[in-house]
């Protein structure tokens, strides 16, 4: 089975277009499979098959909320990580206090972020059932 060979693309090719003609390329583009406009353009350019169907909005902004809130948690769980690393250094009991306080801020800070998946969860399983 031949590989395909990965080129590296060092070329810029630019264009003005009117208002009008972008709209109506974004519109095209929009309609399309291809994630990215320079994919979309390529395979137009080339005569290659630009695969054409409907897009779901809510899902396509479902994904990218629920992308951000995964990175938001990640950095939470590194915190908690370092909050308890730290706990486990700690000699005495007014630094003992602090953790706690610390670690207080940090557990209300992901209970919100748990509270607010779920609720996107539910408006996009409310909005789903309803189609």
């Amino acid at each position: 089975m031949e590989e395909k060979k990965r080129s590296n693309r060092t070329r810029v090719v630019g264009t003005r277009l009117t208002e009008t003609e972008f709209k109506t390329i974004e519109s095209a583009w929009m309609k399309s499979t291809s994630l990215k406009l320079s994919d979309y353009l390529r395979r137009v350019i080339f005569n290659r098959p630009v695969v054409k169907t409907y897009r779901n909005k809510s899902m396509d902004d479902f994904m990218h909320e629920m992308a951000l809130l995964r990175a938001e948690l990640n950095r939470i769980g590194v915190n908690y990580n370092q909050s308890v690393k730290k706990l486990h250094t700690l000699r005495s009991l007014p630094e003992f206090k602090r953790w706690m306080l610390t670690n207080e801020v940090e557990k209300r800070t992901l209970a919100n972020k748990i509270d607010e998946i779920k609720s996107h969860i539910a408006k996009f399983a409310e909005s789903w059932l309803q189609s």
